[in-house]
């Protein structure tokens, strides 16, 4: 049983708006000439030592995990986390802040999919119509309607709602065992080291050396861990303490609005009546999925 506590559906929509600035970023880097996996690369390192030095500091023996635990952890860094936000970063590039946002949010249809799948969960008739309404909605937002979304672009963005959706299943194996804040730890130091073997770090560093204000970009990229994974990973954490996760997961859905919102007032993306309707279309299968997850867990 939960604690009711009144922060935590405020700590709940504060981690959501801060993943919805997370466009806002990657833009601004992007225009600075770096790649979408330099800039996965550097707030995964920057986000992983953030998340090390406050284990350090609150609980040192955190570090220490099982050996036979590792094939997890580099699953939840390697296939979930990295993989994801790779695939996040780039569809942010190619595709309106909304649709790359909302694509991300299909991660509870991947989880579903999943969990039938490895789980033997069954389909019950409310998740096959959030299954439906989700796939219309996606159609619409893809522009197979004739928004004109490039195929590339929806792929990495379905890609990051996969990625996301793993997250979920492995997480909450390695949350049986270990504290959040271990967890999170080795997730994005993984994430971070395995993103230096797919990204060229000497490339990375020549970027940011080059531009015309190399510290001023080095802080940005910094900010950039902070306000997009340490305080919101922080904030969605100590919010579930009081929230139940399903509820959690609705609140959440604040982050592809927040999207929509900056794309349209920065970078003046419009939001077309279909795209608008497919948008609805797949948060009313997350609402609907993560109602169902809530009642199955009380």
């Amino acid at each position: 049983m939960k604690k009711k506590n009144k922060t935590g559906p405020l700590l709940i929509l504060l981690a959501g708006t801060l993943w919805g600035s997370m466009g806002l970023f990657v833009r601004r880097l992007q225009s600075a000439g770096f790649q979408p996996m330099q800039i996965t690369s550097g707030r995964l390192i920057l986000a992983g030592l953030c998340f090390a030095l406050l284990l350090l500091l609150k609980d040192p023996k955190g570090f220490r995990i099982r050996a036979k635990d590792i094939p997890l952890f580099l699953a939840l860094g390697l296939a979930s986390i990295l993989f994801f936000t790779l695939c996040y970063f780039s569809a942010i590039v190619l595709l309106p802040l909304s649709t790359a946002a909302i694509l991300l949010y299909t991660s509870p249809i991947w989880v579903t999919l999943l969990a039938a799948l490895l789980f033997h969960e069954k389909l019950t008739g409310r998740k096959l119509l959030a299954l439906a309404l989700a796939f219309g909605g996606c159609v619409l937002v893809s522009g197979l309607s004739g928004g004109g979304v490039s195929t590339r672009g929806l792929l990495l963005g379905l890609g990051s709602g996969l990625g996301y959706g793993l997250y979920s299943i492995l997480g909450t194996i390695a949350l049986r065992r270990y504290a959040p804040l271990t967890v999170t730890t080795y997730t994005f130091l993984i994430a971070g080291l395995g993103s230096c073997f797919v990204c060229s770090p000497a490339g990375t560093l020549s970027t940011l050396l080059s531009s015309a204000a190399p510290g001023a970009l080095a802080l940005f990229l910094l900010v950039m861990a902070l306000i997009t994974a340490v305080i919101p990973f922080l904030s969605y954490t100590q919010g579930l303490q009081s929230v139940p996760a399903g509820k959690a997961a609705i609140l959440a859905t604040v982050e592809p609005l927040v999207a929509a919102l900056l794309g349209s007032l920065v970078f003046h993306e419009p939001l077309t009546p279909l795209t608008a309707l497919g948008i609805l279309l797949i948060l009313v299968a997350v609402i609907l999925l993560n109602q169902t997850r809530e009642k199955t867990d009380v």
